[in-house]
């Protein structure tokens, strides 16, 4: 059921165990970095932990499993980040899970297994509750029930110790180029080896080259190409952020610039440019008015003309 999990021999064996001696714990931490395998890890766990009672039934449509995600808030509905892209939402701020979640959770665990000997519950991107979901967790996995829950986050750091220490660590990693590349071509996206500031981003996650190169392809060419050279004017600098600011959305401008400080690193090696596209970063991630950010940030990099009075 891990054939699919390349590169994350660790977390199989330890997960296998766990069915294999029936000691499954009340919550598993599965902790390490975007795209290396949690979820795909945490389906082939709850694949394995439904095998003797589902008779092949979905696990989408399984009676016994909550799958949690983080969402955003439109006209008092939540959509998941998937749904809020196909509506073409324009979005000022990341997904998080809600209070209101983390009640359903309580809500499902509340009544008794229907075809499996356990409830479970994945929540992913953990690390986005506030202090308040959190918490209302907290008592959740005090005392869990017929219940496994898994939860994914990148760090120990991004939860609250508590939590923590309520959970069964499973750790990822990052994986080595070759194993990098094998997974890619695996799964039909060679293409992306041909694009190193994506490969740079990525840091061995596929998961995250393959969303980075969906970034890069989602942007317009046109204005992939400006971006990519240092504007040599004030005007220059001004109409860049401008289209920046109309052309993409605040979650995309923030893989903008890991794109720019990679690419930018590569081309020219000019530390002053990372530094200024890192504050740029910054400032984006405590919502400062974008175009602002964009037009500082290139207003920035214009090389001052000489003194000719």
């Amino acid at each position: 059921m891990f054939a699919q999990l390349v590169g994350q021999q660790q977390a199989v064996n330890l997960l296998s165990q766990t069915v294999i001696k029936n000691r499954v714990a009340p919550a598993y931490l599965f902790v390490g970095p975007d795209g290396v395998g949690r979820s795909l890890a945490a389906r082939c766990f709850v694949e394995l932990l439904f095998a003797p009672h589902q008779n092949r039934l979905r696990q989408d449509n399984h009676p016994d499993l909550l799958w949690v995600q983080p969402t955003y808030l439109h006209q008092g509905e939540r959509l998941s980040a998937a749904v809020a892209a196909d509506k073409g939402l324009k979005r000022k701020a990341p997904p998080v899970i809600r209070l209101e979640q983390i009640r359903e959770i309580t809500q499902f665990l509340s009544r008794s297994p229907l075809l499996a000997s356990r409830k479970v519950v994945v929540l992913e991107q953990a690390e986005t509750m506030a202090e308040a979901a959190a918490n209302a967790l907290l008592k959740t996995l005090e005392e869990p029930g017929q219940a496994t829950l898994i939860l994914i986050a990148p760090t120990l750091e991004s939860l609250l110790p508590t939590l923590v220490s309520r959970c069964q660590r499973i750790p990822f990693y990052h994986l080595d180029t070759v194993t990098m590349a094998q997974v890619l071509t695996q799964t039909g996206h060679e293409n992306i080896l041909q694009y190193p500031a994506v490969l740079k981003i990525a840091a061995g996650s596929p998961g995250e080259a393959i969303a980075s190169y969906q970034q890069l392809q989602a942007i317009p060419r046109e204005l992939l190409l400006a971006v990519t050279k240092v504007p040599s004017s004030y005007r220059e600098a001004l109409d860049l952020a401008k289209q920046i600011d109309k052309a993409i959305d605040t979650e995309a401008q923030l893989w903008l610039v890991d794109y720019l400080q990679q690419f930018y690193w590569q081309q020219l090696r000019q530390p002053s440019i990372i530094n200024q596209l890192e504050k740029a970063k910054q400032s984006l991630l405590y919502y400062a008015q974008p175009r602002l950010v964009w037009e500082c940030t290139f207003l920035s990099l214009v090389n001052p003309l000489p003194y000719t009075g």
